[in-house]
């Protein structure tokens, strides 16, 4: 069997008063999309290029699951997960190059 690579994401803008929440099968591809905004409609108009956490899994449906989730919680509970990830919310887009 094959193995797949699903990650959610929550990227912000620069300013880090944006959240958005996307699930992908290539996460160093859509990060480079919501840099260069490539794809129009929400990360483009709120300028979220900047990712703050994600999530690595290995199916589609639990990822898909959890984006769902994640998209009910109230904002400070998504600020407290960011911040048990990545408690300065440093920008990781550089370092998935390295990592993944």
């Amino acid at each position: 069997m094959k193995d797949h690579n699903y990650f959610i994401n929550i990227v912000t803008n620069k300013n880090r008063t944006v959240l958005y929440i996307g699930v992908t099968n290539d996460l160093q591809r859509r990060i480079y999309e919501h840099e260069n905004g490539i794809i129009a409609g929400f990360t483009k108009k709120y300028n979220c290029h900047f990712l703050v956490y994600y999530e690595y899994f290995q199916n589609i449906n639990d990822a898909i699951e959890r984006e769902k989730v994640l998209k009910k919680w109230s904002r400070e509970k998504k600020e407290k997960l960011i911040n048990e990830f990545n408690p300065e919310w440093n920008f990781l887009n550089n370092s998935i190059y390295d990592d993944l």
